[in-house]
């Protein structure tokens, strides 16, 4: 024993704990409160209720008994008697339990502790049914149906003594439904039906007289009243119509008069409405005048602006075209005259021999040049004012022509004619073309800046013998 360590002491102590504990919970039974615990043997029969004991094995034992409510019908099969001798069907409720004192749980242990409930059910069913038989056969049918609640207390009152020898008592007993084949309760009220519908058809009876003695005073009432009503309605109509009449008479003669202003009014209205559209259609006329008038100077305003357009147009396409032309004439000639003196000197530059000679070649070529300008310019001096104008006329259709040329790629021409004399219509375009064409002199003055009055006295007349540059000659008178 020294030898044994400590602990293993310890753990075989509580292990003998455990098993000693875990024996005392096998035997140890309980019961519910709803339960009684029934221990039997050597100690004797004991109750436990709502506790526990130790039950030993082999020398003691235990049965549960249920302590709670039981419920079941309670329906003979077979007819029941009153004391009339009608047969009738009874079904009730029985609510039955087992008492809570300890001698009555011994003694209903006794009787139906080894029994199963259907069984236990069935035993108090008999006892319940023949006390049943026995109060029904004391009672008449009415009292039946009329008090149950009294058959309920001597059915609790008459088993009492019977359940006490079971340990059980009765906690309710209700009567469910009565009835009978021979229809004995359906006829028993009957009479009290008759009864009461008799003393209903009397009552309805007297009142329908009272009621008609009531309707006939009130009749009676009601035609005097009538009578009187009717009376003094009539009376009341024949002031009311002789009162309707003389006011339809006033309302005829004030709808006369008024029919009489209206139409006065309507006719001065109608007057004023025709004075007032005349009015208003001369100032519509007048309006419309107005707007032709705009239209037209607004017409003349346009054809002005095209031919303001047309003229710029005409100048920009035959005065700059001929204003650029002399300026590249001139500038051709001063290039020209350039390259010749460039060439002069390029050559003179040269080989002499060469020089001397292209330099007599160029002077005789210019020598040439100068006799012929000379000669030109005296054809020029021979021309007269005849000449001169025939010069013009005869270049005036190529200037008309260039003038006319833009309209050569118009496709189509829109005249629209006012009617202002001759001046309209086709006759305003070939009218606008003259007047561009009696422009040139002063566009040769413009782009000149010489006067054609002061070149055409500058030129001599036909017969008149003007001297020659050369001085040789005299003019022809």
């Amino acid at each position: 024993m020294e030898n044994i360590p400590w602990f293993v002491i310890v753990a075989l102590a509580l292990l003998a704990v455990i098993l000693v504990f875990s024996m005392f919970a096998r035997l140890f039974r309980k019961a519910g409160p709803h339960e009684a615990l029934v221990v039997y043997g050597f100690r004797g029969p004991r109750v436990v209720k709502g506790g526990g004991t130790v039950i030993f094995p082999m020398i003691e034992n235990c049965r549960w008994l249920s302590l709670e409510l039981m419920s079941f019908d309670v329906a003979p099969q077979q007819d029941l008697y009153t004391k009339q001798g009608v047969a009738v069907t009874v079904e009730a409720v029985a609510q039955i339990k087992v008492k809570s004192d300890p001698e009555s749980i011994l003694t209903a242990a006794e009787q139906f502790l080894t029994k199963a409930p259907q069984e236990r059910e069935g035993l108090i069913r008999l006892v319940m049914e023949g006390h049943l038989r026995g109060i029904i056969g004391q009672l008449t049918v009415e009292e039946i149906v009329k008090q149950p609640e009294m058959v309920g207390e001597r059915m609790r009152s008459t088993c009492a003594a019977d359940m006490n020898k079971m340990g059980l008592e009765v906690i309710s007993f209700t009567i469910k439904e009565v009835r009978d084949k021979n229809e004995y309760i359906t006829n028993m009220g009957k009479p009290d039906v008759a009864r009461i519908k008799r003393d209903a058809d009397v009552a309805a009876a007297e009142a329908t007289r009272d009621t008609a003695v009531a309707t006939a005073a009130a009749q009676l009432a009601a035609a005097v009243a009538t009578a009187e009503a009717d009376q003094k309605r009539i009376e009341a109509q024949t002031a009311s119509q002789a009162k309707q009449a003389e006011a339809q008479r006033d309302l005829d003669v004030k709808k006369a008069a008024y029919l009489e202003t209206v139409k006065k009014q309507q006719a001065q209205a109608d007057k004023a409405y025709e004075i007032q559209t005349n009015v208003m259609q001369q100032q519509v006329i007048a309006e419309q005048v107005k707007v032709q008038q705009v239209e037209k100077e607004q017409q003349i305003k346009v054809q002005e602006a095209e031919i303001q357009r047309r003229e710029r147009e005409l100048i920009a396409t035959v005065l700059k075209q001929a204003e650029i032309e002399r300026q590249r004439i001139e500038t051709l000639a001063a290039a020209e005259k350039q390259r010749l003196i460039a060439e002069a000197e390029g050559h003179a530059n040269a080989t002499r021999t060469q020089g001397e000679a292209e330099a007599e070649i160029i002077f005789k070529k210019g020598d040439a040049e100068a006799r012929a300008m000379n000669v030109k310019a005296e054809a020029y001096q021979e021309y007269n004012q005849a000449a001169v104008i025939d010069k013009l006329f005869a270049s005036m259709p190529d200037v008309v022509r260039a003038l006319a040329s833009p309209l050569a790629n118009v496709d189509k021409i829109t005249i629209v004619s006012t009617g202002n004399g001759d001046a309209a219509g086709l006759n305003k375009v070939t009218g606008d073309l003259t007047k561009m064409a009696a422009q040139i002199p002063a566009l040769f003055e413009t782009l000149s800046g010489m006067q054609l009055s002061d070149l055409l006295s500058k030129v001599r007349s036909i017969g008149d013998k003007s001297p020659r540059p050369d001085g040789g000659g005299e003019a022809k008178k």
